[in-house]
C-alpha cells in the first residue's frame, strides 16, 4: 500500500503500519479503535493554516527545530515533511545526522543512504513540500591544515551532494572548521569547497556555509572564502543567530559562549550577497510574541534590502516546547514581514 494512502487519525497523525485495523471482507467483524494518538502527535491536531500573503519570502522549516523530539524518540524523522505541513510551511531542510540510525551500522551505507533518499522523496511529494537542503555535520574538518584530511572530509560529502541532487534540493549546507591559523583555514576552506562546488555543479548543487561557531561565525572570514573560490554555486546561509567565534575551553558546543561577534545585523548584511538560503534562529520570546536576542523587524529588513525573495528556514533552538517554538518563530516572521 501507498504511503499516501494509509488512513490518517482525524486527518492529521501518521499510524505505524503495525497499528492498522482492518474490517474483514466477510462476516461481521467489528472494526477495532484506532489507536489514539500521541501526546506529541495531539500537538499538531487543530492547528490553523498561517496567512502568508504580503510577505517577500517563503517559509520553510530547519529538521534542527525538532531535533530534540527526533533524538528523544518521540518522532520518527521520517515524519518531517508531514509535520511541517502541519505546521503551515512549504519547503523542508534536513540534518544528516538526524538520519543517522537508518544508515551508519549498514552494510553497504551508500545503499542505506539510496533508501533513505527514496523514502523521503516520496514523503516530501505526499505532503507538497519542496526538499531545499541538506545540512551536513560530522564529515570532516573542511578547513584542516592536513590535505588528505579534506580530501577524505571532501569525499565523505559526495554521497550527499548525490542525495541533495535526488531530492531535488537547491543547496547542502557544510562546515568549515580546521586548525592552525586564520589565513591556513582560508586557504584549506576555499580548496575544500572549489573541490565540492566542482563536483556538484553538474547537479545543479549549491554548496553554503553557515555561520556555525568559530571562525565561520565571521562574516568577513565567510566573505573571504567565497570569494576565493571563484565558483558561481559557493553561497552562504547566514544565520540571525550563530555568532559565537570562541567558546569556553576552547569547544566548538556545549560550552558558553566567551567572544561573539560584536554587531550580528551587520553580519547578516555582510553575508547577504552570496545567501542562497536563510536561518531565522530563535530562542525565547516575550509577551508580545518578538524574540529577546534577535530583532526580527531589523534583521528582516535586512534580508529585504539585499533583495532576497528566496525560502527563510525556522531553526528554534530554545527552551519551550519545539513545536510551540517553532510556530511562535513562523508567527514572528509573518508579523515581521508585513510589518
Amino acid at each position: 500500500m501507498k504511503r499516501r494512502n494509509f488512513i490518517r487519525h482525524a486527518g492529521y497523525a501518521s499510524l505505524a503500519f503495525s497499528g492498522l485495523q482492518f474490517m474483514s471482507c466477510t462476516g461481521n467483524s467489528t472494526p477495532k479503535k484506532l489507536p489514539a494518538l500521541s501526546s506529541f502527535d495531539s500537538k499538531f491536531s487543530n492547528l490553523t493554516a498561517p496567512d502568508l500573503k504580503g510577505l517577500f519570502f517563503k517559509l520553510s522549516l530547519a529538521q534542527w527545530s525538532l531535533n530534540k523530539a527526533i533524538r528523544g524518540g518521540e518522532m520518527d524523522p521520517l515524519d518531517f515533511a508531514e509535520k511541517a505541513r502541519l505546521m503551515g510551511f512549504s519547503g523542508i531542510e534536513y540534518v544528516n545526522h538526524l538520519y543517522k540510525s537508518s544508515y551508519e551500522n549498514a552494510d553497504n551505507q551508500l545503499q542505506a543512504i539510496k533508501g533513505l533518499g527514496k523514502e523521503l522523496l516520496t514523503r516530501s511529494k505526499d505532503n507538497g513540500q519542496e526538499n531545499l537542503i541538506i545540512m551536513i555535520d560530522g564529515e570532516g574538518d573542511l578547513a584542516s591544515s592536513d590535505k588528505n584530511a579534506r580530501k577524505e572530509g571532501v569525499e565523505k560529502h559526495h554521497k550527499w551532494v548525490d542525495l541533495a541532487s535526488f531530492l531535488g534540493c537547491h543547496s547542502i549546507r557544510i562546515n568549515l572548521f580546521g586548525d592552525g591559523s586564520r589565513e591556513s583555514q582560508i586557504a584549506g576552506s576555499i580548496d575544500s569547497m572549489s573541490q565540492l562546488c566542482d563536483y556538484a555543479a553538474p547537479m545543479n548543487i549549491n554548496i553554503i556555509v553557515e555561520n556555525h561557531g568559530g571562525n565561520s561565525s565571521d562574516p568577513d572570514f565567510v566573505a573571504e572564502i567565497i570569494k576565493g573560490t571563484q565558483k558561481a554555486n559557493a553561497g552562504t546561509l547566514p544565520d540571525f543567530g550563530n555568532f559565537c567565534l570562541e567558546r569556553e575551553g576552547g569547544e566548538r558546543w556545549g560550552t558558553p559562549c566567551i567572544k561573539e561577534y560584536p554587531d550580528i545585523y551587520e553580519g547578516i548584511q555582510k553575508m547577504m550577497p552570496y545567501a542562497k538560503g536563510v536561518s531565522a534562529k530563535s530562542y525565547a520570546f516575550d509577551a508580545k510574541g518578538d524574540e529577546t536576542k534577535i530583532d526580527y523587524y531589523k534583521m528582516l529588513q535586512v534580508v529585504k534590502t539585499a533583495n532576497y525573495t528566496g525560502h527563510i528556514g525556522v531553526e528554534y533552538e530554545g527552551e519551550i516546547d519545539e513545536v510551540e517554538g517553532i510556530l511562535a518563530t513562523r508567527d514572528l516572521l509573518i508579523k515581521a514581514g508585513k510589518g
